[in-house]
């Protein structure tokens, strides 16, 4: 009302009976006037003349800013005026920066490209389409943001402000699966702002240079490093660094492992200050690769909530990809589970390939732990294919993983030395305690000494109890003389946290070995605790081979429950995305906030909820609310 009063519609409620009569106004039953049909809207808008519509867009701007809504008064603005107008656009900018904090990435990008098209000044155009671009891509709209950058850079005349442009393209690029594409653009762009800037060349060769890594084309990452180090840029330590980090995952290689630890430690000194959500997310990955799971855990939660927060789905799949590594470690296996299914989810839904595959190889994992073959078989074929790391390595690894689970030691030691061997083995650290166990197995116990030796220098820098006590462990399997000193050391570290999975495992060695030396009493202790975990997380053939070993050692044992749904889990009868659906709904959130925050229509949660509820024996959210969904 008060916007038509100000157009000089409609001064009181009297002023719309005619409207009302005519049907096409009515009344709801909250109080609000509404038009009785979207038509009736449409023709009254184009009926009217151009004058008549942008002065209801004033009035409108008005109205809204007196109520507090500047997102509404921004758009009415914006339509308000039919030329440039920087008053206008940098409303827009100002009404962008708060959409962003209250989670609208999309929004956010709109807002700025309509501030754009409303700019007088060229470069302050370019700067806006800008931020349109980088606000497109953390919403998960790739082609968007890089037609936006396009014109971008066509209204920048600044070298430095279109290399920004760079990261947006190139990054996207990375995702996309077309990393090598990525790192050429990356240098490049380096090269061309040396002399203008060394400190955002120095960020581009980085850049370049993890891009380079990710194509698996290590030789092409040195070279990167080497020409930033050349030219002195100023975070030419951190390119050496990266470097050495590289060569150090490379197991059995002539450089240490020890450096590679310590020049990660390195990266992530220089990264504590860094702002930039990707470079987080790397860092987060780092924390896993000197064998800090917790540490990763923690920086993927955050960034999780951030992210989810903001309505940044185009910067969810890599983070969802980091918290599904760290949840298979820690043993949450269900949310490892949910937690890659979403990611599968979105990064296909964003075209981010590469997101996607190293996703299927966590998936492919989880269903090697659990022994179902088929489905660890094709969720770890593509990567397989492509043979670039580290999603091949995980791909292998999870292959000899499942071998290892259902007895074929041979099959699984050579996939293994395959890998170790291999010109892209980023990543394998954590598949040589597989092999050296499978070497044992088959009889070659030499053939994973190296591997051992390897492993254990690894963890020594790490100073990760959960590491050391894997690396306990493979030294138990490889001695010559009495292992059980080796075997209690092991299990001591695992009691100070960490890997459930692996713990177990130690367990049923450690309860085999004890077995084997008639130490009855003392096996069934240590297999009764792996039988335990196993069931519990659901590792159908570890499971299976601790019951046959307590059966060696004398135990009668009646029934199973290896399979998940034999036991009083809610939570194993439904599909990952309709255990986040009620998760979120057990809380009280409503089917429009629950889709906000995974990313979904209330339509869809609405269907996901249907399914649920018989699966759960309850018909309402109050019931979900007393059910344990843990």
């Amino acid at each position: 009302m008060k916007a038509a009063g100000r157009s000089g519609a409609a001064a009181s409620i009297d002023d719309l009976e005619p409207a009302e009569r005519a049907g096409l106004l009515r009344t709801t039953s909250d109080g609000r006037l509404e038009v009785r049909h979207p038509l009736i809207r449409t023709a009254a808008v184009r009926e009217a003349t151009l004058g008549l519509r942008l002065a209801a867009h004033r009035a409108l701007a008005e109205a809204y800013l007196e109520r507090g809504d500047v997102c509404h008064h921004a758009w009415h603005l914006a339509r308000s005026v039919t030329e440039p107008d920087e008053h206008v656009a940098a409303v827009l900018e100002r009404t962008a920066e708060t959409e962003r904090n209250a989670g609208g990435n999309a929004a956010v990008a709109a807002m700025y490209e309509a501030a754009a098209d409303l700019t007088p000044d060229q470069a302050e155009r370019g700067r806006r389409l800008a931020a349109a671009a980088r606000a497109s891509a953390d919403a998960g709209l790739p082609e968007r943001a890089v037609e936006l950058a396009a014109r971008a850079e066509a209204d920048l005349p600044d070298p430095l402000a279109r290399a920004e442009l760079t990261l947006i393209r190139a990054s996207l690029a990375d995702e996309q699966d077309r990393a090598g594409d990525a790192h050429r653009l990356f240098a490049e762009t380096a090269a061309s702002v040396t002399r203008l800037d060394p400190r955002t060349s120095g960020y581009l060769y980085f850049q370049a240079a993890a891009a380079a890594a990710n194509a698996g084309d290590f030789a092409a990452m040195d070279g990167i490093a080497a020409e930033g180090v050349r030219l002195g840029v100023p975070n030419a330590p951190h390119l050496r660094a990266l470097s050495r980090v590289f060569a150090g995952q490379n197991p059995l290689a002539d450089a240490d492992p020890a450096d590679g630890v310590a020049a990660l430690r390195e990266l992530m000194d220089a990264m504590g200050a860094c702002y930039a959500p990707r470079d987080r997310i790397r860092a987060g990955m780092w924390h896993l690769m000197i064998g800090d799971v917790r540490g990763a855990a923690e920086v993927a939660a955050d960034l999780e909530r951030r992210f989810r927060d903001r309505g940044a789905i185009g910067l969810l799949a890599p983070v969802l990809m980091l918290r599904t590594r760290t949840d298979l470690m820690l043993g949450r296996f269900r949310d490892a589970l949910t937690g890659a299914t979403e990611g599968a989810r979105i990064a296909t839904d964003t075209g981010q390939h590469r997101i996607r595959v190293y996703l299927d190889t966590s998936l492919g994992q989880l269903a090697a732990i659990q022994g179902d073959e088929e489905r660890c078989l094709e969720l770890t074929e593509e990567a397989l294919s492509r043979g670039l790391p580290p999603s091949n390595v995980h791909a292998a690894a999870a292959r000899s993983l499942l071998d290892l689970g259902l007895g074929r030691y041979e099959a699984a030691l050579e996939r293994l030395a395959d890998v170790v061997a291999g010109p892209t083995r980023q990543g394998a650290i954590a598949a040589l305690p597989d092999m050296v166990e499978a070497a044992v197995r088959a009889g070659v116990p030499e053939r994973a000494r190296d591997a051992a030796v390897w492993h254990a220098d690894w963890a020594a820098q790490t100073q990760q109890p959960w590491a050391q006590a894997v690396a306990a462990r493979c030294a138990a399997l490889l001695a010559t003389d009495d292992p059980d000193p080796l075997y209690s050391k092991a299990l001591d570290l695992h009691r100070e946290g960490g890997t459930p999975f692996e713990q177990a495992r130690t367990e049923l060695l450690y309860g085999e070995f004890l077995r084997r030396s008639r130490r009855r009493n003392d096996a069934r202790a240590r297999l009764h605790a792996a039988l335990e975990a196993f069931e519990r997380l659901g590792a159908a053939p570890w499971t299976e081979r601790a019951r046959t070993e307590l059966r060696a050692a004398g135990e009668s044992l009646t029934g199973g429950r290896d399979d998940p749904t034999a036991r009083d889990d809610l939570a194993a009868r439904l599909t990952p995305q309709e255990l986040q659906v009620t998760r979120l709904a057990a809380t009280g959130l409503s089917n429009r906030e629950i889709g906000a925050q995974l990313f979904l229509s209330p339509r869809t949660v609405g269907y996901h909820l249907y399914k649920a509820y018989p699966k759960l024996g309850v018909t309402t959210r109050a019931a979900l609310a007393r059910l344990d969904l843990g």
